[in-house]
């Protein structure tokens, strides 16, 4: 039977991993930008949206304790925001990447080199996409900018990629 997208009630976890912000010494800005854009695009497109928050240091296995949860109830979206550069506490890529049965390359391919055109550290990102079971995963910088410049790349193709996980055939 195939999912009936317009009745269905996405369930969304916005995970931000920051240490500082999950000590209460940095107040967040990247989850709640994710959370605006995300929210306005389910208005937008009339669909019903539970979403998540969590806050958690930049930790490897309370990131992989999330995805394991996220994955046994079903969320339907799981976009973290931080641990995506270079560092030596970035490890959400090397975190969730071992969970994808299917990465998506393109998207963000094609932010980094977008992006990267006008500031060369953008292409430092190491930010993935992908699908775990029938969860859809994107990893985002941790910065609000970069949140927004991500996700006005996401959003336009983010209907679509749900109709494609879910079989629905639009095109015809």
């Amino acid at each position: 039977m195939t999912l009936n997208l317009e009745s269905h009630v996405f369930k969304v976890w916005i995970i931000t991993l920051s240490d500082r912000a999950s000590q209460g010494t940095y107040q967040d800005h990247s989850g709640p930008e994710a959370l605006r854009m995300l929210q306005a695009f389910f208005d937008e497109k009339g669909w019903k949206a539970a979403i998540q928050t969590y806050i958690i240091p930049d930790d490897r296995h309370q990131l992989m304790e999330l995805a394991q949860q996220a994955l046994n109830a079903g969320i339907d979206l799981f976009v973290t925001s931080g641990g995506t550069g270079i560092g030596s506490r970035d490890i959400t890529p090397d975190t969730l990447l071992p969970l994808l049965d299917k990465q998506i390359p393109g998207v963000m391919e094609y932010i980094r080199i977008k992006y990267g055109a006008q500031k060369p550290a953008a292409l430092l990102s190491r930010a993935i996409a992908g699908i775990a079971r029938n969860t859809l995963i994107y990893t985002l910088p941790g910065s609000p900018k970069a949140v927004k410049e991500y996700l006005e790349e996401i959003i336009p193709g983010l209907a679509h990629t749900f109709y494609m996980l879910h079989g629905i055939d639009r095109h015809g």
